[in-house]
Parts: C-alpha cells; structure tokens; sequence
C-alpha cells in the first residue's frame, strides 16, 4: 500500500530547541528532500516571519521532481474575513501547490486560547479551507490536539474534521500535538475516523512520551495513509515523530511503499546531511541511520556477525544506506568507497600503494575527528589526489590572523598568508569581517594570477562543532564551510584544536580541489563522488 509522506523539518523541525537553519539551508535540504523520494516538503510559515517567507519566494526556482512544496500556516483570525486575513493571503502569494493549515479540535482551545464559541471555530475552519480550495490548492487538514480533543469533548472534535471535509480538505491529519497519547488509544481513534469520514486520514505525532513512531506506525495500521515526521525526530520540546524510521519500518517490516526501496538507500546520508546542517551531534544510536546502529563490539556478538550478520542485526544495514562497524577491530566498512571506484572504472589507475595510502589516510581523519558524510568536497579531493599523486598547485609556508578590538571602532581583522607556488613565493595581506574571510582574501590574492579561475567560488556558509566539549576551549573543532560556484555545491571540512588553523584546512582544500577540477575534467570521477556522497 502507498503511504504518503510528509516532512515537516524546514517548519515543525525548526521549533526545536536547538535548531536553526539558514534560508540558503533550508533550500539545500528542501532539494536532498526530493531526491529521497519525500511526497510532501513542508518549507515553513509565510505568515510568521521574514526568514520563511524568503524561503518561499526562493523556493520558486527549485527543480522538485517529486515532491509537492507545502506552505504551512494556520485557520483565519476570528475578527478577521476571509479575504482580509494576513496569514491566508501569505499562504496564496507563496504559490505552493499544498497548503497545510491548521484548526482547534480541542474546546480547551477553542475557548481560551482563541475566545471564541464552538459554532464560530467550525466556521472559521470551513471558510479557511474552503477558500484555499477555490484557489486551487491541495489541503491537508491539521486538526490540531485532536486526541486531547476526542477525549474532552468528541463530538466537537469530530465536528471540525467534518467542517474541513465538507468544505473540500483533502487530508485530514489528526494531530497528537501534546505527545501523550498511547499506541493503542491513537489507533482505535484512526480508525474510528477512517470509517466515519473516508478519504486520505493523516497522523501527526510528538515524541513526549517516547511513542512518536508507535503511534505514527499504529495510525497506519488502522488506516492511515499519511505519515508526518521530521529528519533524526527533530521538533518542539521531545521532537517530532522520526520519519526516518518511520519510513524505513514502513517499508521494511510492512511491506508498504513509502519512497521505495531503491531510494531506501540514501537514507543515511541525508540523516547525516541534515545533522551537519544544523549543526547538531547525530545521535550514535538513532535506529536505522546512527553510526552505531549497526556497531559490534563485544567478543560474542563479533565473532557471530563475521560469520552472519543477521545473528545480531535485524536488517542488512546496506538498505537504509548504513554500514556495519566491528569496533574492536575498527572495521569500519571503508571498502565501499573502492566499490564505487571500480564500478566506475577508476580502480585499475590505483595502484596497491595508492589505495593502501587512500585507505590509510581515511582511517587516520576519521580517528581524528573527520566525518566525510556532510563533506563531499573533502573527499572527492582525496580521490582526486590518489589518482593524481603528482598534481600539487600550492603549500603553506606560514599565516598570521590579529584582530584589534577598539569601544568605538569594533573589531578589525588583518590577515597575512605566503604560499610557495610553482616554486616561487607568494604573499599577500588584507583586512576583512573575521578571520576566516581574511584567510580567504589572501588565498586568492595569492594564487589568482596563476588560476584566475578560483574567483568562481564563492564561499556560503560556515559551521563549527565543538568535538569534546569536556575539555572546554581547549576541545578539538570541527569546521565545515560550504561553497558554490554557481552551477553546484558542496562543503569542506577541517579539524584541529584551533579553531583558525580548521577553517584554513577547509579552505585551502576547497580550492585545491577546484583547482583540480579545472585541470583535468573527469566525468568518471564525478560520478563516483557522487554516488558515494548521496548514496552511502
């Protein structure tokens, strides 16, 4: 059976806590969405704030090929008419294909939160939804608090999912907004509107109780053919329902389709490709996707998964784009990025030193603290580099970053960099907002003579994650800074107890590696970077 999903990490996953994307971000990700196979992208609310309603205006130009962009925002305000309500004509101008809104299920609401009777909510929730149907936009219906709803007053709550039906919605999605509601309970309620109501029924749950994904699961069991969830749980208070598991469970413990089994694979990588993004630790022990979801470690359980995996693993980790991991031998299933190499054809123009080298090398970054997942920059120039060992444009001799910080004046950077290129030395100075846009100003000073080409990248974001935070600023660091040279992107990383000195890492190999991409145009190479960076 056909499960939509529903993602809602650009808007409900961004209420968490910690979580904070860019609009540039949230354009990145929105796309990643819809290679995954994601049948719903909801992108934010335009009515609620300049950073969303940017997003939208953006979004215009992405090239979705299967994904429906939603606009999220809620029913009109009581003293408001239909057609004067701020928030609805937001909803319109964003010119998305699906509007999500939502309405009062539960009469706790109804008359404290909104002031307002019973009879005036079911109008306000029939006129909204049916003034976006004459606009010609899909509906999906968040009867918010529902479950809170049934249990205070039923009738009513069934009341408002009828007034969205009649006035056209085209999903009705019960929302278990609290978190508190138990497996069971959700699907005896599903079910109840399955059977009352018809049509495309949709569950929307919060993780408080720790029963997000059960709920989620038991919805669709019951009849539910809507799933809403954000990327690794994110969201307000516990999180959202993860729809990472919850499309794999969908698709590999029921039998139903999701986003098929051929995109089940990328899986993983966006996992993590979100996680670098908003700059959060991935949980290790995330099902499905964290790095230990498939990690070994004690003698009995390792001596049986080498002889078959499926003594103590539930799945073969490969389908959800994972890998299994041996700690006590740190076999960490670095073999596939030689897969790809040769099914490409690449493998044969490494020698045995060249690939023992690669491998080496890999092992040793990620002993220090270098995840590659997010960076796809960094490693398509370490493939790059073992297949063109001898290919070298630039090395370091020594930079220097002060800033002055004066009351009136603020701060002022000035940096200092000399390169040996081509055995002459080259140095240049310059001032910018920080050190590491003066770092970059000196780098391409002093090679922009020789490659004039550099001058196309452009760099267009800037993460730091703290690697051990016990050992306070003393701790490693991991920098990862995003590029673009307007046909395509991708992110370098560096690592180091000094914050400047992992910022230059990952700026110099950004333009090591564009420099070697304007030398020698390898299709082949590409692809297989490619398919590691999006497919492992």
């Amino acid at each position: 059976m056909k499960i939509y999903t529903f993602d809602t990490t650009l808007r409900d996953g961004t209420q968490g806590e910690a979580v904070s994307f860019s609009v540039e971000d949230k354009l990145i990700i929105a796309q990643r969405l819809d290679d995954l196979g994601i049948d719903y992208i909801e992108g934010g609310w335009p009515g609620s704030n300049p950073k969303d309603k940017d997003f939208f205006g953006r979004a215009k130009a992405l090239k979705l090929r299967h994904a429906k962009l939603t606009a999220f925002g809620s029913t009109r305000f009581n003293k408001n008419t239909i057609e004067t309500d701020p928030n609805v004509r937001q909803l319109i101008e964003a010119e998305t294909p699906v509007v999500s809104i939502f309405g009062k299920s539960w009469d706790l609401h109804t008359k404290r939160a909104l002031g307002i009777t019973e009879e005036e909510n079911l109008v306000i929730i029939s006129e909204t939804v049916g003034y976006l149907k004459q606009h010609g936009r899909e509906v999906v219906y968040d009867a918010e608090h529902f479950f809170d709803g049934y249990r205070s007053n039923p009738d009513f709550a069934l009341r408002t999912l009828e007034a969205a039906k009649k006035a056209g919605a085209d999903v009705l999605c019960l929302c278990d907004t609290n978190g508190g509601t138990m497996p069971g309970r959700v699907a005896e309620l599903v079910a109840l509107v399955k059977a009352r109501f018809g049509g495309i029924i949709g569950i929307h749950a919060h993780n408080d109780s720790d029963v997000a994904i059960g709920n989620t699961v038991a919805a669709v069991e019951a009849g539910a053919t809507h799933v809403q969830g954000c990327i690794n749980g994110y969201g307000e208070r516990c999180g959202n329902a993860n729809i990472c598991s919850i499309i794999a469970n969908l698709e590999l413990k029921y039998g139903h389709e999701t986003i098929g089994t051929e995109k089940l694979g990328q899986l993983t990588t966006v996992a993590r490709f979100v996680s670098e993004l908003a700059n959060l630790q991935m949980r290790g022990d995330q099902p499905y996707v964290g790095h230990s979801a498939f990690a070994h470690k004690g003698g009995v359980h390792v001596s049986a998964v080498l002889k078959d995996s499926s003594t103590y693993e539930h799945i073969e980790p490969e389908k959800v784009g994972n890998r299994q991991r041996v700690l006590l031998s740190d076999l960490s299933g670095r073999g596939n990025i030689f897969y790809k190499l040769k099914q490409h054809g690449l493998e044969d123009r490494l020698s045995d030193d060249a690939r023992r080298e690669l491998l080496e090398k890999i092992k040793d970054m990620e002993f220090h603290g270098y995840q590659l997942e997010a960076a796809e920059g960094t490693f398509e120039l370490l493939v790059r580099e073992a297949l063109n060992p001898g290919q070298h444009f630039f090395d370091l001799v020594s930079f220097d970053v002060s800033t002055k910080m004066t009351p009136s004046k603020g701060s002022q950077t000035t940096a200092s960099v000399t390169l040996k290129v081509q055995d002459d030395v080259h140095s240049a100075t310059a001032i910018g907002h920080g050190p590491v846009n003066a770092l970059d100003l000196c780098l391409r000073q002093c090679l922009s003579s020789l490659y004039p080409g550099i001058s196309n990248v452009k760099l267009t974001d800037y993460k730091v994650r703290v690697l051990d935070s016990k050992k306070g600023t003393a701790a490693k660091v991991r920098v990862l800074v995003e590029w673009s040279d307007h046909r395509r992107s991708w992110a370098t990383v560096g690592v180091s107890e000094n914050i400047i000195e992992a910022s230059w890492l990952a700026l110099a190999d950004a333009i090591r590696l564009e420099l070697m991409r304007l030398t020698e145009k390898d299709a082949s190479i590409d692809r297989a970077v490619e398919d590691y960076c999006w497919g492992v």
